[in-house]
């Protein structure tokens, strides 16, 4: 039973003592109207409350009229007709987006804490920093957390919050030292066609894009070789290859493509391919995964990214992508890839229909695959870009995660996925300049790739620009106190030697420490 007590009729000096007699809610609190039946008792500005609450060890949160535990089983409790406007209300707890941001959008990253209905909703236990110093220690000490602890990171508010985030920050200063890198590169998005019906592409087309913004098409190769060539002449090292699973791809379209890029440029690096692709590649040629990514590598596939995986917990899966590959089917590419010595990429896809559990299991399939096989070669978290999604669109999902479930996001997976993962990366595409500025303070050590093209995202009605320009890039870390460094897809070191480029490779494993130099 939530218990509540409105704040204007005590004195400030006793509001903790009320928290300690139990209760859990202030009620309503308005920085708007006068409590019309005490209209002598004014409410608490905010922050005197928020003061008080934090004194008597509990976190101030704002909700909706409806408590979060209703919210979560909406079915049962609320209106069908009120379930998309709840939704598009709430955060990944169920209680009050704070502010209008969501991924993609334009504007500056909020500052503020919301307003409205207020809980105090409780801290384990011990004062707001200590509540979370185990797990971090544990967590900065290279032990795997549970599921459990990583969802009690995720739910960290207040100077919890604010302490997880510092943690995160000040391993990254151990593992990465001040230096930010980034990759030139070029996105190919090849295809808009699918056959799939994921809810949360807006990219993909069927052979018709029915009430669609864009008409479906499909690259010949030529055009791809012209987009690489011209990408090599901009100074690009990788081209990223992804497209819509097209019905009448088969593996050889994957290993034309893969040829026709290194034919047309044969140094540069080919980061190509789904594991959804990879999967779809085998099966029309009816060769096990090992045998068909073998003759992928052969043709000159560099490495994977690590795109079609979402959520990694098939609870969501069912709902998002019901036809796509599953968990299991995922992990099982990423791991033959891994023993073949393809290094690929890890995502997660976040801000939907998911919440702090899955994205824990999600975590800790990456950080337990990363343990046995060493083949990712960073962590990029991707906040759901809601704008022109189909499940959103219908009224089946939120507005993405709110910026403080994005910033958090970085923060735990540097802590969770320590010290197997060390490249943590931030997505301008989705979060903007403020939110990238935001993340380098939260674990982050990584800025992502110029891209030059970047199809997926904007489909989805991202309004950040297509291109993030090196000098750009570099401007904005060294704005931030780092130091900006180019690097290739492996994260090799690349920097100007004349008119060579000279690439440096250092590896860390374990407090071993190698160094490689040569130039080409």
């Amino acid at each position: 039973m939530n218990i509540q007590a409105p704040p204007n009729l005590t004195l400030d000096e006793s509001l903790p003592d009320l928290i300690n007699a139990g209760i859990n809610d202030w009620g309503g609190v308005s920085p708007v109207t006068p409590d019309h039946v005490n209209p002598e008792a004014a409410w608490p500005h905010l922050d005197r409350l928020l003061a008080a609450t934090e004194a008597a060890s509990k976190t101030l949160a704002p909700r909706l009229p409806v408590y979060p535990a209703y919210i979560h089983k909406r079915d049962t409790w609320i209106d069908p007709d009120l379930h998309t406007r709840v939704l598009r209300k709430i955060d990944a707890a169920g209680f009050a987006r704070p502010d209008d941001w969501s991924p993609g959008g334009i504007g500056q990253a909020p500052r503020a804490v919301g307003q409205g209905k207020v809980m105090c909703h409780s801290r384990e236990n011990g004062n707001p920093v200590d509540n979370k110093t185990p797990l971090i220690d544990k967590a900065r000490a290279g032990i795997r957390l549970d599921e459990q602890e990583i969802v009690s990171l995720f739910n960290a508010r207040g100077a919890d919050e604010d302490a997880v985030i510092q943690a995160a920050d000040d391993l990254r200063r151990t593992m990465n030292g001040d230096t930010v890198s980034y990759v030139v590169n070029r996105n190919i998005n090849y295809t808009n066609i699918c056959y799939f019906g994921c809810g949360f592409c807006a990219f993909s087309k069927g052979r018709v894009a029915e009430n669609l913004r864009e008409r479906g098409y499909n690259l010949h190769l030529d055009d791809i070789q012209a987009r690489v060539s011209e990408a090599w002449e901009r100074g690009a090292t990788e081209v990223c290859l992804q497209g819509g699973i097209h019905p009448d791809y088969t593996g050889d379209t994957y290993l034309a493509i893969v040829r026709a890029v290194k034919e047309a440029q044969p140094d540069m690096h080919v980061h190509a391919f789904s594991p959804l692709e990879i999967r779809q590649g085998a099966e029309t040629l009816g060769l096990p995964l090992r045998d068909y990514l073998g003759q992928l590598k052969q043709a000159g596939l560099g490495t994977l990214p690590g795109t079609a995986a979402e959520i990694l917990d098939d609870e969501i899966r069912q709902i998002i992508c019901p036809d796509k590959l599953n968990t299991a089917q995922w992990l099982e590419v990423m791991s033959t890839a891994h023993s073949l010595g393809l290094n690929s990429t890890a995502t997660i896809m976040f801000g939907h229909v998911d919440g702090p559990l899955n994205w824990a299991r999600h975590l800790l399939r990456i950080r337990d695959l990363q343990e046995e096989t060493g083949g990712f070669t960073e962590f990029v978290p991707l906040p759901f870009v809601h704008m022109e999604a189909p499940m959103y669109r219908k009224g089946r999902a939120r507005k993405g995660p709110t910026f403080r479930e994005a910033i958090l996001m970085h923060a735990v997976a540097r802590l969770v996925l320590h010290p197997h993962i060390t490249n943590i990366q931030a997505s301008w595409v989705k979060l903007g300049m403020d939110g990238l500025r935001a993340c380098l303070d939260a674990g982050v050590n990584d800025v992502g790739g110029t891209l030059m093209n970047e199809s997926i995202s904007r489909a989805a009605g991202a309004s950040h620009g297509q291109e993030f320009t090196a000098e750009g890039m570099r401007d904005l870390i060294t704005a931030a106190g780092r130091v900006p460094q180019q690097r290739t897809t492996r994260y090799e070191v690349v920097t100007e030697v004349g008119e060579r480029v000279d690439i440096s490779t250092t590896t860390q494993n374990r407090g071993i420490t190698t160094h490689v130099s040569s130039q080409i």
